[in-house]
């Protein structure tokens, strides 16, 4: 995807946890608070996903008509293709583009565009495509409060576990293809992705003022606000980027920079080996040690 020029998005560095959306009113925003892990552990920073009435957790409510064209049901034989969710933040300068794609199996996806409105989104369908990946819905968020594109690495992460757990719900066959399916869905991943083999780390110059990042990594719940976190605590802005979940893999680029210029190289060595020191070490909780 083209990126915007002029497309310059700060996102917020309170990182600190992983946090909750509480939905209570759907005509109000969401709003973040930090909770320590609760029954559902999901790593160094956990978090337990509450319910709500579009909440993030799968509902046990049976598919309805509008979230997939048939009944959802697939024979056992057929091949199941791979979940890709691709949340990109330098197409649109004024919206957060989303992109979903599951073979030609996604139908309206209307109750996930609802759940995403009681986020205290805005949602604009754009288009859908068939290519031959399969049938690609992409539509635009904004938030509802300022009409502005999401900016909060909280927020993105809300968006996408959102999507992911809509897709495990109308579509449980994608579970075994999904990381996520491990966390929340019906049947895990029949293999795990080896953490020191997936993990592919890069930063290069993208004109004077800014550099590009490129990570590669096993997706796990969290990772994108984690990822923002490491960043952004060696001093490092993080400007706009795109994430895109596919499988088991997760694959970012985000466009970084140190004081408005782009890194030097012994930063952007620093960079690279803060990201691969979080993402290989492991996940032990800090007070059990």
């Amino acid at each position: 995807m083209a990126s915007a020029a002029n497309c310059v998005v700060y996102f917020s560095s309170n990182t600190n946890y992983l946090t909750v959306s509480e939905l209570k009113n759907h005509s109000l925003p969401a709003t973040f608070v930090s909770r320590p892990p609760n029954n559902n552990t999901l790593g160094k920073r956990s978090v337990r996903l509450l319910s709500s009435t579009t909440g993030i957790n799968p509902r046990a409510a049976a598919p309805s008509a509008t979230a997939v064209e048939n009944d959802g049901s697939f024979p056992d034989t057929d091949m199941v293709p791979t979940p890709k969710v691709i949340i990109d933040q330098d197409s649109d300068p004024d919206a957060t583009v989303v992109e979903i794609t599951f073979g030609d199996r996604l139908g309206a996806l209307l109750d996930t565009m609802n759940a995403l409105k009681s986020l205290g989104l805005n949602v604009t369908k754009a288009n859908v495509y068939l290519d031959s990946s399969g049938k690609h819905n992409k539509f635009c968020i904004t938030k509802a409060s300022t009409g502005r594109k999401v900016e909060e690495p909280e927020l993105l992460e809300a968006i996408r576990l959102t999507i992911i757990n809509n897709l495990l719900e109308f579509h449980p066959e994608s579970s075994s293809q999904l990381a996520m399916g491990a966390t929340f869905g019906a049947e895990p991943p029949k293999e795990t992705v080896d953490v020191d083999i997936a993990t592919r780390i890069r930063v290069h110059d993208d004109g004077p003022d800014r550099s590009l990042l490129y990570v590669e990594t096993a997706d796990h719940p969290g990772l994108l606000v984690e990822l923002v976190k490491t960043i952004t605590d060696i001093n490092v802005a993080v400007e706009s980027g795109e994430f895109d979940m596919e499988g088991l893999l997760a694959k970012a680029k985000f466009h970084v920079s140190y004081k408005g210029k782009a890194l030097i190289k012994p930063l952007q060595q620093v960079l690279a080996n803060s990201l691969r020191y979080y993402l290989r070490r492991p996940t032990t909780e800090e007070a059990s040690f």
